[in-house]
């Protein structure tokens, strides 16, 4: 997908440029063009006979328009220059200053915003004589400039002239040239350039399946860094890349590009670390493991275990105030109000109880995170929100949850309350199991105070990283052990009555709100088209949810409906997995173009077309269950078929016309094409199936 956007945007760069008026007339400008204003400069308008000279094309961008890096990214095209130049002179080519990332969800690009300068070194030789008086300098300027909806090509036709002068005065230029080119517009330029590693430092990089871990050592510990390949296609450019500061340096943890398959001798690119800093690199690019997080610990100076601690603890108390916890100990609270005099005797106990869930809970957790890590991943706070099937099944279960707070059905005082139940029969599990629920439903919060306590820990030995972790547990179960412990505070809330029902069905509002985050979170985590179906497919199961739920509202209390509640959420909890797109399942289609289709029959080869639109749903069904599928995919293979995907999702006035030619006006439409030109179309059913495409392609291409 990344390749076709950017050969779009190329090829359509290419084709307007050679239809578009250049702006200028040779001068230096400026001129005003398309959303820029572009501008030929020089550090000085004098060269010496077999000296040097600076020139600089200035770009000036409109707001919310750019232009591109040599790696455009995602998609675009860099500025490029032919020069005219008179005899005696040659150019360099032109340099590029560090570029920034440039979201344009779900892609990246990389380049510059606002105002850009590309500096040109020029020299001359001895052919250039001074008794010529001028030397006019011509360049032609061609650039493609974009926002976030549309793009424009875009040329100009720039000229300077330069007084040319006797050798003798070379020294009195260079030394000139070098002050001007420290000022102004290419000063800005010079600084921004990407520069060797300087003496002493150095950088490794390691590849790993999934990542590319690029490490710079420069004496210094770094906290902020961005990488850019000079090379399209290495590293997903639109992921996010992790920062891990090192005691004399910083790296940078970069999520591998899957249209990299063999890995180059070394990797080459831009380590930016701020707007005046960033160094060029060149290094070899060794298969490896990832080190784990500790690999170089941050100074002891920058936090002390104890305050990491203490933090650690405030922030778990604070952790109760974030909209997916305060729901649960809200609840849990409310349960002493209800509860009887003999049951607040033992609320102290059921407290520990609900602590002991919470701490335990978060032993688990950091149990499987120092085993990942250890492992080779890099993980921290939340990090199994990283796995879409946790996603999944969280935001199925609090939106359950979620529908018994609001009054849908009643689980007695729903999930919660079901401690109290469960405290009566069966001892205190009820208590231990909130606790754990509590610890769940904290995963996707970030309290104030955390952020530094746990990234302190992660750095730190696994005594410390468990005390850190044990103390943030406990700053969660605080507040309730507190209220557990002088259960007299509540008797300053009104007396029990229908002002509980009604707060209990207001706190279901944060936890569908939360719902809410987790579908788009878990939409996030696939590509784009696969996270707008695995959306789709987790909206789906929560409506298999409410129809559980349904069920135990019509028949409360009973064990067969309790049962077939069970199933169906169990059924909702299959679906995003069993029916989960996680990657583009073929990419042998290609995009659809009536060219395409001529030149294929013409050299012999027969073409199916698949008329598709992501809006249309029997059309997503037809792809994934037959033409997707190993034995359709094989017969295509056995005909040498040229696959071709017509997308109608916007409306597209060449694929309207060729629906037509084949007797069709909608979509989906199949359609196979026999390799001689004289033969029909052969254009299959709306309904797809595996045995009927293929006796399609060996009746057609026989």
């Amino acid at each position: 997908m990344r390749r076709i956007l950017a050969l779009v945007a190329l090829f359509t760069s290419i084709f307007a440029s050679a239809q578009i008026e250049p702006v200028g007339h040779g001068g230096p400008g400026p001129y005003k063009a398309d959303h820029l204003t572009i501008e030929l400069i020089a550090a000085q308008h004098e060269i010496a006979e077999s000296g040097d000279g600076t020139l600089g094309l200035v770009f000036t961008l409109e707001d919310g328009w750019h232009v591109y890096w040599i790696n455009a990214g995602d998609s675009g095209e860099a500025p490029s220059v032919e020069w005219t130049l008179p005899k005696g002179i040659t150019a360099d080519a032109m340099l590029f200053p560090a570029p920034s990332r440039l979201p344009l969800a779900p892609l990246m690009d990389y380049g510059y915003e606002d105002a850009v300068t590309f500096p040109v070194r020029i020299h001359a030789t001895k052919k250039l004589k001074a008794n010529k008086g001028i030397a006019h300098l011509a360049a032609k300027v061609n650039w493609l400039v974009c926002s976030s909806s549309r793009c424009l090509p875009g040329s100009a036709n720039l000229g300077i002239d330069l007084k040319v002068v006797p050798e003798k005065e070379k020294e009195r230029l260079h030394a000139a040239t070098e002050a001007a080119s420290k000022v102004g517009a290419l000063g800005s330029a010079f600084n921004e350039l990407p520069k060797l590693l300087p003496q002493g430092a150095s950088a490794e990089a390691i590849a790993t399946p999934e990542e590319i871990i690029v490490t710079l050592h420069n004496g210094q510990q770094e906290k902020d860094a961005e990488f850019y390949p000079f090379v399209q296609y290495q590293i997903v450019n639109a992921a996010d890349q992790q920062i891990v500061p090192q005691r004399d340096g910083v790296t940078l943890r970069i999520q591998r590009s899957p249209d990299l398959k063999k890995l180059p001798a070394t990797l080459h690119g831009l380590f930016k670390l701020d707007d005046e800093r960033a160094y060029e690199i060149d290094v070899p690019l060794k298969q490896g493991s990832a080190p784990p997080l500790s690999v170089s610990k941050m100074p002891a100076s920058s936090m002390g275990a104890w305050a990491a601690i203490g933090l650690a603890f405030l922030g778990g108390a604070l952790l109760n105030l974030m909209p997916c916890v305060f729901p649960v100990l809200f609840l849990k609270a409310l349960s002493l109000v209800r509860g009887s005099q003999a049951e607040r005797k033992h609320a102290l106990t059921h407290g520990a109880v609900y602590a002991i869930g919470i701490v335990v809970s978060f032993w688990v957790l950091l149990l499987a995170l120092l085993g990942l890590r250890a492992g080779g991943s890099q993980l921290g706070w939340g990090f199994q929100m990283q796995s879409p099937g946790f996603v999944a099944v969280l935001a199925i279960g609090i939106f359950f949850f979620s529908l018994s707070l609001a009054g849908f059905f009643e689980l007695g005082l729903s999930m919660t309350s079901m401690g109290g139940s469960l405290a009566q029969k069966e001892g205190y599990s009820g208590s231990f199991f909130t606790g754990v629920l509590a610890t769940v439903v904290a995963t996707p919060c970030t309290a104030p105070l955390m952020g530094p306590a746990i990234g302190f820990a992660l750095t730190q030995s696994t005594l410390v990283t468990f005390a850190i972790f044990t103390s943030l547990a406990l700053g969660l179960a605080a507040p309730y052990l507190l209220l557990a412990a002088n259960p007299k505070w509540t008797s300053i809330l009104p007396r029990p009555g229908a002002w509980m029902e009604i707060l209990k069905q207001i706190t279901a509002i944060p936890l569908f709100i939360t719902v809410i985050w987790l579908v788009y979170l878990y939409a996030s985590l696939f590509a784009p088209e696969q996270g707008i179906y695995n959306a789709a497919l987790l909206l789906g199961a929560l409506l298999i949810v409410a129809i559980a739920g349904w069920v135990l509202h019509r028949w409360p209390a009973g064990w067969k409906s309790t049962t077939i509640a069970i199933v169906i959420a169990a059924a909702a909890i299959s679906v995003p997995f069993l029916f989960r797109a996680t990657a583009e399942t073929n990419t042998a289609w290609q995009p659809y173009s009536k060219e395409s289709i001529h030149a294929a029959r013409a050299q012999g080869r027969p073409v199916f077309v698949d008329f598709t639109a992501k809006w249309c749903l029997s059309c997503q069904v037809n792809e994934r269950a037959v033409l997707n599928t190993t034995a359709v995919q094989k017969r295509f293979r056995e005909h040498n078929v040229l696959l071709l995907k017509a997308d109608w999702t916007r409306y597209d006035p060449q694929i309207t016309a060729e629906l037509a030619a084949v007797g069709r006006n909608g979509v989906p439409t199949y359609v196979i094409y026999p390799a001689d030109e004289t033969a029909k179309p052969d254009v299959l059913p709306e309904v797809l199936s595996k045995d009927g495409v293929i006796s399609a392609l060996d009746k057609d291409l026989k």
